[in-house]
């Protein structure tokens, strides 16, 4: 699903963010980065989004090369990613429901596969009952939910998040959590940034630490060696 292949990332400056990433995460896998603040995991999430591109190496996903996807095709390949943040970056001035219609309307959808989309993304994540409300009107947690539901409202095949529960308690960082795992259990990929170890032991997933831009410990089942880069 994802690889990155001897990936490296340094900014104008001479910041090095990312060095020699070598990474293998498969279809269906759940796994979660953590670091330290500047240690690398919000590069990482950025560059298989593409939000941002890397200095040196490759980056697969579900087998297309991004280094070749020019920058009018990178909307297609985000169609197959939700990404949550730790600002949900919801619209105050729109309702749930329609901060969830936003990325179907930009998408195309009509409207009645959108009202289907938005109400069954909301049931998932427990705020159908919502759907009317201002986002200013809701908590932290039905907030961050709403940008969950907003990431799976186009059925993804991969989840990115970001440290999603860096500003709520521990109960409510608790329930998120399973929320991604529950998206998991019917095949979702999900890769979740967090420095919260003692919540990503809980969760018995694998573990990928970074430290200084460079993997320190690596604790997915499946990673190989790198694949040989295409000539």
């Amino acid at each position: 699903m994802i690889h990155f292949d001897n990936i490296s990332k340094r900014y104008p400056g001479g910041h090095e963010a990312l060095s020699r990433i070598n990474l293998r995460l498969e279809k269906g896998q759940m796994a979660f980065l953590t670091g330290h603040s500047g240690a690398g995991k919000s590069t990482l999430l950025k560059l298989i989004a593409m939000i941002e591109r890397p200095t040196r190496g490759q980056i697969f996903l579900d087998g297309v090369n991004l280094n070749n996807i020019a920058n009018r095709k990178i909307p297609y390949i985000r169609r197959n990613i939700g990404i949550i943040f730790q600002n949900h970056h919801l619209l105050y001035d729109r309702t749930v429901f329609d901060n969830e219609a936003m990325p179907l309307i930009i998408q195309g959808y009509r409207r009645q596969e959108i009202h289907k989309r938005v109400r069954a993304a909301l049931n998932q994540v427990g705020l159908l009952s919502k759907e009317k409300a201002d986002p200013i009107t809701l908590s932290g947690g039905e907030q961050q939910r709403v940008g969950i539901a907003r990431a799976i409202v186009h059925k993804p095949l991969l989840l990115l998040a970001d440290e999603p529960t860096g500003n709520l308690d521990p109960d409510l960082s608790a329930e998120i959590m399973q929320l991604f795992a529950r998206f998991n259990q019917v095949g979702t990929t999900v890769l979740i940034a967090s420095h919260d170890l003692d919540l990503i032991k809980q969760m018995g997933s694998p573990m990928i630490s970074l430290e200084a831009g460079r993997i320190t410990y690596n604790g997915l089942p499946f990673t190989a060696a790198p694949a040989q880069a295409a000539g």
